[in-house]
Formats: structure tokens, C-alpha cells, sequence
């Protein structure tokens, strides 16, 4: 008899006491019956493989890997979106080998699917054919999340459709090769396709209904189109099984999986609106803010959520601004930079799209630090923390240093252009840490230095690139529950913004490639400005405007600080062109004490931090242990 030898909390193991015989199961072994009976059993062990995800939210570190406090090294700042003070590059997943690979992750969560759909079944008189279906339709988008997590890390991987047991199956059979890149992708399509067809729409907050594996399909499928046009790797086995790498004629196919199935959305969800007012910028700003939190949006897809004390992350608590920083000591983890701000519309620009700060050779002045940024678009607040913005109530002050010298016939630059120099000592107050000296204004009012969040020369617990995150952080978290364990706001996992960015992304390559049968260049121009009038954004006026970095700086402006673009840059083949020993650019705010103004010093990276990405990581490593253990695991190129 199988036994399912895994204990879970919310399940009563049910015996009965009769005749004492030698075969009666240990009381704290839950068998199978105990669980495949009841819907509370199956909601239990559902709630189980749910939590195995390979979900990389507010628990991922790329250096530690999945489900990890990520303090150690945040997501964003690998991918040119914000720099922190412990991550100074790119990096391979797990590169410290701590926690378990995803490798591993993965295949055990790919087997609890397995055996899930290989029991239920044994039990379905219990059950209409339609809870049955539906519930082997979860396990199906299970098993297809999972794989699409192992295969755009490692391209082809081993397909395992069933449990394997010992001894019950032979040394051969257990040892299961590596299929191909694109049989992978098929197998994930298949598995979406069952479970779009036979489960419910029923929401279900945390579980997935047919719309979400659609949804996921379009996520999948845009990965794989993209694989198939931009990727030049290849690796191919013995049997002609391409490993890595998807024939570029696929790409139109791929493309149009990924379009249809966003459109199989449409009248489901919507954008996020609640709030918000045509040419209002405040109201756009605060439904930007509510989005992430609002339990009942319209524009979920899918969520992870958190509940305090018994599953929780420390989101505020790494990132919150200096001045704001709770009792554990940390803030300022994650410092959007200035490339990423220079992405968004209403700021002022030079020519070449980076931010303009000086007119004639001269620092423009401004009388507040906001005044800069009046007529951003509301997205870019809402996603950043600007430099004397309010959150929480209070101005976030954030300065390089008090220029104290003569301003007659305007401020020179402090440095020459492209400089990596550190600022000059003559003319500038600066602080080293938290603890400053205020200095002494010529009106005689006191003013801190660095400000209360920074920028300060030798104590990184502040906004190292002018800029600290405002996405995912609760407004109103008071400072006594800014804490480690303490935070439990809702991942939002899928959103219908990214849905409709999947599905322009996808027109907009069907198009390139030629495709006519529909108006897909329209199309892209729809979603696009869709996404961009929620935002706040200037519109596009015309679909000649519309070019791929147009849809793929929509994707990066919208889904930053979500953990998306660290991919859309893999699968684009971006990634080692974007870091090529890239230094990231800052903004630094100054206040000019003679003028009683402030201007701004746009430079790179005062640490010199330079990021390379090796195109080795374009595939990953698989883990050494995996390969010692099988005689037929072709390792990666590269590696």
C-alpha cells in the first residue's frame, strides 16, 4: 500500500483502534487515504505544493536562491535597476551553494505534482468529475510553472512524467536525460493547454484558475519566441536533441502561443483604476501606490500572500529610507539608479535621453529637490522614492553635501563629465556616516549635510544612488513594525499589467517577422498606450513611434522591482551587451548654501562598482551534483 509520508499540519490523521495486527501504520506517517478522501486533504496538500513555487518574490536572493531573506543580495540590483551596498555585479544563481539549488527545488516539487496526479485519481468517486478535473488541472499548472523555472535557467532538462520509485524502476530508467530546449517549452504549453481546459474561473486568492494558466502560457511562450530569435548558444547531444537553443523557425510559433494566450484574458481582469483620473497626476500617483496593495484588484492574476507571524519577509525593514529605519538597523537596501529613472517621462532631458542638470555649462537651481521631477510621470513616484519626497508623512531628505562656495556667474560642475573620481573636499560639507555635524548656514539655520537618508561617504545604510525604492513598501507601517521578520504584504506574482506587455511584446515580433493575418503592429500600439495612460505617461501617437526598446522600456518602467526584468534581459540576449564593465549612474543633490537652492550632479557609480555578465550564464550551471550522480546529464557550455 503507497503511503504519503509527508505531515501536514491541517490534516487529522483518522485511525481507528481494532484488532492489534503487526501492519498497522505508524501514527505519524499520513497515509494517502487520509488525504485523497477529504477536500480539507486535498486543499492541504494543494496549499503545500503551492508554497514550493519556484516564485521569486520577497524571499529571493540571487545569491542564495529561492525562498531566502534576501538582504544578502536584492534582485534588482543585478540588473542595472537599483545598486545596494552588498551587491557590486552581475552573478549566477546560488553562487554560494547555501541552500539548495533550484535544480533540486524544482524536481521535488515537479514529483509531489506527479504523485498527486497519479493518486487522485484512485480516489475520484469521492469527488464530481469536475472538482477532480480542476484539481488535476492545478497540479498540471504546477508541474508547467516549475519546469518553465528549470528551463529558462538551464534550457533543456530531464522530463519526468511520473514518480519514480526505488527499487520499483531499474538504474536506466531512473536515469532520465536531457530533452530539448524546445520539447521543454512544448511540454510546459501542453500542461497549460490541460489546465486552461479543466480548471474552473472561479478566483481563488493563492490558487490558480484557467486564467492564470493562460497567463502563464503567455509568460512562457514569450519566453521561448524570444529564445528562438535572439539566442546563439546551442548545445546538442548525441541523439541530435538540442539542448540549448530553439530553431529560430519556431519563433513565429512561439509568438503567437504566447499572443493568444493573453487574449484569452481580455474581460477577465482589468488595469487597476480605482483611483485614479485622467489628468490628475496625484490621483494617478496614489492608484499606482494602492495597486500593490489592494487585496481585491481587479488586475491580480496571480499572488503569493504572507500573514504575520506564521509566514513573513523583511521587505520593509531592507528597504525603507534611512530616516525611516526600525529597530533591526536596516535600510536603503535597494537604490533605484539613475538609468532606470531616466526611463520615465516628464523629466528634463538632453538630447540623448539622459537627464538634463545643467544649462550653458551651469547647474540649473532649483528651490526644492522635487522641483525637478514636477512633472514626472506619476508612475515613476510611485515606483521611486525621490529625493525630498514625502512618505509616510515626512520629506525624504536626501543630499550628496552642502556646496559652500561663490555661485557669481553660476556652478561649475564638480567634476568633469564621465568622471570616476571622488567629489572634492574644497567648497563641499559632506558627512561619513548618520552621525553628522550640522553645519551652520549663512542665515544661521542648522542643516544636515548628507540629509537624514544620505548620501554618506562611508556608512551605506543610505540611498547610495540619490534615489531610495518606493514600490512594495506600506505606506503606513509604523516604524516599531519595521522589522526582519515582520512584513506580510501580498507578492503579486502575475498582474494583468505584465499580461497585456506579453501580449504587445508578442504582436510586436509577429509583426517584425512578417505576420499578417492580423493587425499585430495596432495591437501592440493598443496595449502599450493602454499600460502608459494608467501610468500617467506621455501617449504614443502613432504606431511609428512604436520600436522594440519602446515596448521593451515599457516592460522595464511597469514591472521594475518585481523581479521580471532580470529574465526579459536573458531571454532578450541583452544582458552581456547592457554589462560590458558598466558602471551605473547616480544623482547626486546638492544644496548650494549661497543661494539657499539645490542642483544636481548626474555621475557614475561613486563606488566604481562595474558589472559584466558572462554569457556563460545565459544557461547555468548545473549543479555538479546533479551531473555526478547521472552518467547521461550533459553539463552546460562553459562550464
Amino acid at each position: 500500500m503507497k503511503k504519503y509520508t509527508y505531515i501536514i499540519v491541517s490534516v487529522l490523521i483518522c485511525w481507528v483502534s481494532a484488532c492489534k495486527k503487526l501492519d498497522v501504520a505508524p501514527l505519524n506517517i499520513v497515509q494517502d487515504k487520509d488525504v485523497f478522501t477529504t477536500a480539507g486533504g486535498i486543499q492541504a496538500y494543494m496549499s503545500r505544493i503551492y508554497s514550493e513555487l519556484p516564485i521569486e518574490d520577497f524571499r529571493y536572493s540571487p545569491q542564495r536562491g529561492l525562498n531566502f531573506f534576501w538582504i544578502i543580495s536584492p534582485f534588482p540590483a543585478v540588473t542595472g535597476e537599483a545598486l545596494s551596498r552588498d551587491q557590486n555585479g552581475a552573478m549566477q544563481e546560488n553562487v554560494d551553494g547555501l541552500n539548495p539549488s533550484t535544480w533540486s527545488l524544482c524536481y521535488k516539487a515537479i514529483r509531489d505534482a506527479n504523485y498527486f496526479m497519479e493518486t487522485l485519481p484512485q480516489y475520484a468517486s469521492n469527488y464530481t468529475p469536475d472538482q477532480v478535473n480542476s484539481w488535476l488541472g492545478e497540479a498540471r499548472f504546477i508541474r508547467a510553472a516549475t519546469y518553465f523555472a528549470l528551463v529558462k535557467r538551464y534550457g533543456g532538462v530531464p522530463i519526468i512524467e511520473k514518480v519514480q520509485t526505488y527499487p520499483g524502476s531499474t538504474i536506466d530508467e531512473l536515469n532520465v536525460p536531457r530533452t530539448s530546449e524546445e520539447k521543454v517549452y512544448d511540454f510546459i504549453a501542453a500542461d497549460l493547454d490541460y489546465a486552461y481546459t479543466n480548471m474552473s474561473d472561479a478566483n481563488q486568492v493563492g490558487r490558480a484558475n484557467k486564467y492564470v494558466a493562460a497567463g502563464f502560457k503567455s509568460r512562457a511562450m514569450l519566453y521561448a519566441g524570444s529564445i528562438a530569435k535572439y539566442n546563439t548558444t546551442t548545445l546538442v547531444d548525441k541523439d541530435g536533441n538540442r539542448l540549448c537553443g530553439i530553431p529560430s523557425s519556431k519563433a513565429i510559433t512561439y509568438f503567437k502561443a504566447a499572443y493568444d494566450a493573453a487574449a484569452l484574458l481580455d474581460g477577465h481582469y482589468s488595469l487597476y483604476k480605482n483611483s485614479w483620473a485622467a489628468g490628475d497626476k496625484t490621483a494617478q500617483f496614489n492608484n499606482y501606490v494602492n495597486m500593490f496593495f489592494d487585496a481585491k484588484s481587479a488586475e491580480n492574476v496571480f499572488v503569493r500572500q504572507y500573514h504575520y507571524p506564521e509566514s513573513v519577509h523583511g521587505y520593509d525593514a531592507y528597504n525603507v529610507p534611512r530616516q525611516l529605519m526600525g529597530a533591526n538597523g536596516y535600510s536603503s537596501e535597494v537604490n533605484p539608479t539613475l538609468n532606470f529613472v531616466e526611463l520615465f517621462d516628464g523629466i528634463p532631458k538632453n538630447a540623448d535621453g539622459t537627464i538634463k542638470t545643467t544649462t550653458g555649462g551651469k547647474y540649473d537651481l532649483y528651490t526644492n529637490t522635487m522641483d525637478l521631477f514636477a512633472n514626472a510621470e506619476p508612475r515613476l513616484r510611485a515606483t521611486v522614492i525621490l529625493p525630498g519626497d514625502q512618505f509616510k508623512g515626512v520629506n525624504i531628505e536626501i543630499r550628496r553635501g552642502i556646496y559652500t562656495g561663490s555661485s557669481a556667474g553660476g556652478i561649475s560642475p564638480l567634476l568633469p563629465a564621465g568622471s570616476t573620481s571622488n567629489y572634492p573636499t574644497t567648497n563641499i560639507v559632506q558627512s561619513s556616516n548618520a552621525t553628522q555635524e550640522p553645519y551652520t548656514l549663512p542665515d544661521g539655520s542648522k542643516m544636515n549635510p548628507a540629509g537624514l537618508s544620505g548620501v554618506f561617504t562611508g556608512d551605506q545604510t543610505d540611498a547610495i544612488s540619490g534615489f531610495s525604492v518606493r514600490k512594495w513598501l506600506v505606506p503606513d507601517k509604523p516604524t516599531s513594525e519595521v522589522l526582519e521578520n515582520r512584513s506580510d504584504q501580498t507578492w503579486i506574482e502575475l498582474r494583468y499589467a505584465e499580461v497585456l506587455l506579453n501580449r504587445a511584446e508578442a504582436a510586436y515580433e509577429l509583426n517584425a517577422l512578417g505576420q499578417a493575418d492580423k493587425d499585430y503592429l495596432t495591437d501592440a500600439f493598443t496595449q502599450i498606450n493602454a499600460i502608459r495612460e494608467r501610468a500617467g505617461a506621455d501617449l504614443l501617437t502613432g504606431t511609428g513611434g512604436l520600436t522594440v526598446n519602446v515596448v521593451r522600456n515599457e516592460r522595464r518602467k511597469e514591472l521594475g522591482f518585481e523581479n521580471k526584468i532580470w529574465w526579459d534581459m536573458r531571454r532578450w540576449r541583452t544582458a552581456d551587451k547592457e554589462q560590458n564593465s558598466t558602471v551605473y549612474r547616480v544623482l547626486m543633490p546638492f544644496y548650494s548654501a549661497n543661494d539657499k537652492k539645490y542642483f544636481f550632479d548626474a555621475r557614475t557609480d561613486e563606488r566604481n562598482a562595474r558589472y559584466t555578465f558572462d554569457v556563460r550564464w545565459y544557461y547555468e550551471q548545473i549543479p555538479q551534483g546533479e551531473i555526478a550522480k547521472s552518467a547521461v546529464l550533459i553539463q552546460n557550455p562553459g562550464y
